[in-house]
């Protein structure tokens, strides 16, 4: 049933972007589906040459409906002749740069097929970099994208909920592991926090942030993640601290933060027993276990320093007939038997794809942090201030935490940040002024 729904869907692209390339209003509904879709990801996504028991981080060649929605919307543009302008910026290049550099650990990779599982991935999120931007670019409709990721915060915060008191101790809510969730609303939920104190809560725009800015802290809390309790400080007192460098109604901002303060504390005073326990009950092992797999990156690096061992192929080199475990066994004196994944991107794709295509994602990861600096000052005033204020925060967060744990690899966790680097990407490409009514006129 499910291969039948998804066939349909895919017949039903070329008809939808006909529609869309009609009136670029039915666009903007558009992406509101793609963000219940991305709610729905893994129940809408179909994969081909599957390997599920495989413990890596792609597991499938996967389409879901949200990257058939953005094909979509890419033709739909290419047809009106508003398409393009994608890779206008530095950020899609550096992308372009580190999807190559990857490319060469597929000569030395165990298994292309699994390999081939990332490398899709890649091009899928490019593909969604490409429709998020040409929209944004032919309509300047920034407040669309803005409010579609708080109604996907909503709704998770909707999933996490029903699941806490459902008895689940960790919810995921609608990402696929607690940690993935955490890291994902610890990246959105900076945004609307700088949106409630920016606009209030008497203003339809104030009162959606506040809500999603409460549900991405309650769902951050909820999943107990240790790497992302310890980040809320920093991603959120960056969203604030930016929005006070504005100096613009800092007064009301400040009015408007003190009751978060009291709320949080109150909030802080009923979860600090759990969260105590989170911490002092965390097994022995788990802090080992991170240990022993960051030498076994180091192991492998050591040996392919400029290919990696294989995109993807984390898993297949970390079986009882490779000799990695062993080698880093011997450095830290007793055996090793655990294969799960190095609790850090930055280590994984060292170790998967080498040293240049790391040196690629960080320039990659750094653009956009230091784009986000560069908007703050120059977007002081306007309309969009708010959303680079708490990308500021939410970016800074991610990177941290992603030294801590992989889950930034899996793609819903991508999807979100895709969304982000495309707003920032096109505010960076737009007129100094972007700020301006979107163009949804018929042809």
């Amino acid at each position: 049933m499910k291969y039948a729904v998804f066939a349909l869907a895919a017949v039903g692209t070329v008809p939808l972007a006909v529609a869309l390339s009609l009136n670029l209003r039915w666009m903007k509904y558009a992406f509101w589906v793609m963000a219940v879709s991305m709610c729905l990801f893994q129940s809408t996504a179909i994969n081909f040459f599957s390997h599920e028991l495989y413990r890596g981080s792609s597991r499938g060649m996967e389409v879901s409906l949200v990257y058939l929605l953005a094909l979509a919307m890419v033709v739909a543009l290419a047809m009106r002749g508003s398409s393009g302008g994608a890779m206008s910026d530095v950020g899609p290049r550096l992308y372009v740069l580190y999807f190559l550099l990857c490319l060469p650990s597929l000569f030395v990779a165990e298994d292309l097929l699994v390999s081939w599982f990332e490398i899709w991935k890649m091009l899928m999120l490019l593909l969604f970099f490409a429709a998020v931007h040409s929209y944004l670019k032919a309509t300047g409709d920034a407040g669309t994208i803005v409010r579609a990721l708080a109604l996907f915060v909503i709704v998770n915060t909707l999933f996490t909920v029903k699941a806490h008191y459902s008895g689940v101790y960790q919810p995921g809510g609608v990402f696929p592991h607690r940690n993935g969730m955490a890291m994902g609303m610890l990246l959105l939920g900076p945004i609307f926090f700088a949106g409630y104190l920016t606009h209030g809560l008497f203003s339809a725009k104030g009162l959606l942030c506040a809500v999603a800015f409460g549900g991405a802290v309650l769902s951050t809390m909820w999943s107990y993640s240790r790497g992302a309790m310890a980040m809320v400080p920093v991603a959120y007192g960056l969203a604030a601290f930016a929005c006070f460098f504005e100096k613009r109604r800092s007064v009301r901002k400040l009015a408007r933060m003190l009751p978060l303060v009291l709320i949080g504390l109150l909030g802080l005073a009923l979860m600090l027993p759990r969260i105590v326990e989170r911490f002092r009950e965390a097994p022995e092992s788990s802090g080992n276990t991170r240990v022993e797999l960051a030498h076994c990156a180091a192991e492998m690096i050591r040996d392919r320093p400029w290919t990696g061992v294989g995109i993807n192929n984390w898993s297949l080199n970390m079986e009882p007939t490779h000799p990695y475990q062993d080698r880093a066994g011997e450095i830290l004196g007793y055996d090793i038997k655990y294969r799960g994944i190095v609790e850090t991107v930055y280590l994984l794709v060292c170790a998967e794809c080498g040293i240049p295509a790391l040196a690629a994602m960080l320039l990659w990861f750094a653009w956009y942090w230091f784009l986000c600096i560069r908007l703050l000052k120059r977007l002081r005033g306007t309309e969009h201030y708010f959303a680079v204020a708490g990308i500021f925060g939410g970016l800074t967060a991610n990177y941290l935490q992603s030294a801590l744990e992989w889950v930034l690899r899996q793609q819903l966790n991508l999807i979100c940040l895709m969304f982000l680097f495309a707003l920032l990407s096109y505010l960076n490409t737009s007129r100094r002024e972007p700020a301006r009514k979107p163009d949804l006129r018929t042809p």
